[in-house]
């Protein structure tokens, strides 16, 4: 399940919600999400709101890389905690990258509840043929801008 929990930019939670399922394989020796893990699944977080077909930033899926990725652990997630609710949004904008913010919390937990995981991942856009990285289009720059919190 994902949807929009796009705002008016006037206090109202702008953001993009998604469920992630957790497998077994996610979880580590003492049953916890694996923390190397938890990066493939703000991934697959991340493809439906960015990369499905409809969007405008559809030509990111020809060429982005990331460029930089923080992830804080504030709590415990394990296996019983699926599907995760995730909740992201696009913190900065810039020329040629974007960054997005992501909060990570078990399966039926308000947003009012502090998240478990706190984490930002910086994308560039990027030419593939060239091997460099590109500005984004104005159609893209708009979309991701439309994601912004006041």
């Amino acid at each position: 399940m994902s949807e929009t929990v796009q705002g008016d930019n006037a206090g109202e939670l702008v953001g993009f919600h998604t469920e992630v399922e957790v497998r077994w394989s996610d979880m580590d020796a003492f049953q916890h999400i694996n923390h190397a893990r938890m990066v493939t699944l703000l991934e697959e977080a991340r493809i439906p709101w960015l990369f499905e077909d409809d969007r405008p930033t559809m030509t990111l899926r020809e060429g982005a890389v990331i460029a930089d990725l923080h992830v804080r652990y504030r709590g415990q997630l394990r296996h019983s905690d699926t599907p995760l609710d995730v909740l992201m949004w696009v913190e900065k904008v810039r020329a040629v990258d974007f960054t997005i913010a992501y909060e990570v919390r078990p399966k039926g937990v308000d947003v009012s509840v502090a998240p478990s995981i706190i984490a930002s991942t910086q994308i560039a856009a990027f030419d593939i043929e060239t091997q460099r990285l590109r500005r984004l289009t104005d159609t893209e720059s708009t979309y991701l801008k439309s994601w912004q919190r006041a």
